[in-house]
């Protein structure tokens, strides 16, 4: 199975989306190229190929999961991104400062890749689901935990009642009793904690549609979604993804589909957005 992600994605957004599911040898190519990009470009198949000490086979295998017909078209893509550029990171100065700035700037530089892996057809299903549902239950564990809660409130402020629980026995128990018509909202980093995966199940059992915002293209949570939006760690390795394991890009792109969300349910969203503000407005003390 290639990437079957959008056509515009650049070749870093696709390495870091798949590679952690290709088979050893593809990875160690994946991973040598990410940490190299021009010299990936300069390389031919079988140069990189005795760098990594794999058969040439198995590079022109990495580049076609990836969606290109070989590695003369990866490479070509690869320069192509080189061409277009990066924003500008700033040089750690040696100050706390510095290195703070360096850190957001390295994660401004990768926004544009959050949202390459998305297709009209998959967003839309997903809030036509969402909008439609007789009942949501949110599920979300580990470093995701809090964007789930945060997905929560932030769907019952704009009239999508939904819910969410902490305890994952809660979860699955929850899930198990939704029912066809019924949506399991899961957000999911690497679509492979166990709570979150057992939760999924029981949702599919009830007949419920399983919704699913994660950010690797396989995983075995993608295997029991109905409807999957990836959006790619920001981080350009996976060695990167391990180290500094962040959940910031699919906390905006939440954030963003709520607002997709409120435009599609019209009058509804725009009276219950009215409606939270007014209480917030009354909340808040001078």
């Amino acid at each position: 199975m290639a990437w079957d992600g959008s056509p515009e994605a650049p070749p870093t957004a696709r390495i870091v989306a798949l590679g952690h599911s290709l088979q050893p040898s593809e990875r160690r190519i994946l991973e040598a190229i990410a940490d190299d990009l021009g010299a990936a470009v300069e390389r031919t198949a079988q140069e990189l190929a005795d760098a990594v000490g794999v058969g040439r086979a198995s590079v022109i295998r990495a580049a076609q999961s990836l969606g290109y017909e070989g590695y003369p078209q990866l490479r070509v893509a690869l320069a192509q991104e080189l061409a277009l550029g990066s924003a500008a990171v700033a040089t750690d100065d040696g100050t706390l400062i510095g290195a703070l700035r360096t850190e957001v700037d390295r994660f401004g530089a990768r926004l544009g890749h959050m949202m390459s892996a998305l297709t009209e057809d998959a967003v839309d299903a997903f809030l036509t689901a969402l909008d439609e549902a007789d009942r949501v239950l949110v599920i979300a564990n580990g470093l995701s935990a809090p964007l789930g809660l945060d997905m929560m409130l932030r769907l019952n402020s704009v009239g999508r009642p939904a819910e969410q629980l902490a305890d994952a026995l809660a979860q699955q128990i929850s899930a198990r009793l939704l029912g066809a018509g019924s949506a399991c909202l899961v957000l999911s980093g690497s679509g492979a904690n166990r709570a979150t995966l057992a939760g999924m199940t029981a949702a599919r059992e009830s007949g419920a549609r399983v919704l699913l915002v994660t950010s690797f293209a396989r995983s075995a949570a993608a295997e029991l979604a109905d409807v999957v939006l990836v959006i790619p760690p920001v981080d350009g390795s996976f060695r990167d993804e391990l180290i500094h394991t962040s959940r910031a890009g699919l906390m905006l792109v939440g954030e963003g589909l709520v607002g997709l969300l409120v435009a599609r349910r019209g009058e509804r969203g725009r009276e219950a957005r009215a409606a939270a503000l007014s209480v917030l407005g009354s909340a808040i003390q001078e």
